[in-house]
């Protein structure tokens, strides 16, 4: 699944290559990616003539701030000039991906849903396993009390919110595992199996002990790692390991990096010590014996 950086590398992607985009036609070619309105034609007409105006993230969740266009032929900002249209979020789930087409092509079998403009430029959303979703929030109606998910994240690992305090009253009394507390998305929004694990060996702290007998000054050194991983991995456009792709079609190259993740039996980069592989909750967790205690 696409985790924070990867989402990022999107959002970025997005905002750089739909300069004064206007969706004039919308195809839904999946009905289920469509999570609200319930009814379909709604999101269809409601998206309709809208300017994809700003993109933010938080967390996984891809949201582009909308401006309802009614006249093109201004000539002052189209921002300026129109009214406010909600909101359209998105959920990449585990394999959707945007593609953008600067000219008509047929659409693959996992297309999703297409968005055009008047130059009948699209912007695909491609999506193998369909569990991506997305969600047009009209104006006056907040996404985060409309999608659960959205509305009970924690804090961004690069927010003031996200420090030493923080992780120490969330953690405190948590007897799950910190790999398991790092995945839960109401203490920290983002994070996911590949930078769990990664941060975790960064800061030399074993997946499977008990969130709370982390101690202060590891606290600190995980914190640091949680920022200083992910901060790479948004340098690297993200990691590629199954299906991720930005924009432009490409894999991210932070995978090529890592130091546990899917190196299992492989010699550590530190200590010459075999990688291992072990289920934590679920969940493929990876780590280094030797260095992480």
């Amino acid at each position: 699944m696409p985790e924070l950086p990867e989402v990022e590398t999107v959002r970025r992607g997005l905002e750089q290559k739909l300069n004064n985009f206007i969706i004039k036609k919308v195809e839904v070619c999946r009905d289920s990616t469509v999570a609200f309105p319930p009814d379909k034609e709604v999101f269809i007409n409601g998206l309709q003539n809208s300017l994809l105006y700003k993109w933010e993230r938080r967390g996984k969740y891809l949201i582009s701030k909308l401006k309802k266009i009614e006249n093109e032929n201004i000539q002052f900002s189209l921002e300026k000039s129109s009214n406010n249209n909600g909101f359209l979020v998105i959920h990449l789930r585990m394999t959707g991906y945007f593609k953008f087409i600067d000219f008509y092509t047929q659409a693959c079998k996992h297309t999703r849903l297409r968005f055009f403009d008047n130059k009948n430029n699209e912007l695909r959303y491609i999506d193998v396993r369909s569990f991506g979703q997305m969600w047009w929030i009209k104006e006056g109606l907040s996404p985060n009390k409309i999608i659960k998910g959205l509305g009970s994240l924690g804090p961004e690992p690069f927010s003031s919110d996200f420090d030493e305090n923080y992780l120490k009253k969330v953690i405190s009394k948590r007897k799950k595992s910190i790999k398991s507390t790092l995945l839960d998305q109401t203490v920290v929004a983002g994070i996911g199996n590949i930078y769990a694990d990664e941060s975790l060996f960064s800061a030399g702290i074993s997946p499977f002990r008990e969130a709370k007998t982390i101690k202060d000054n590891e606290l600190i050194n995980l914190k640091k790692s949680i920022v200083n991983v992910l901060k790479k991995s948004i340098g690297s456009g993200g990691t590629t390991f199954s299906d991720f792709r930005d924009l432009e079609g490409e894999n991210g190259n932070f995978g090529l990096q890592t130091n546990v993740y899917r190196r299992t039996g492989k010699e550590c980069r530190k200590c010459g010590n075999l990688i291992e592989k072990q289920k934590i909750a679920g969940r493929s967790t990876h780590w280094c014996r030797n260095c992480q205690k």
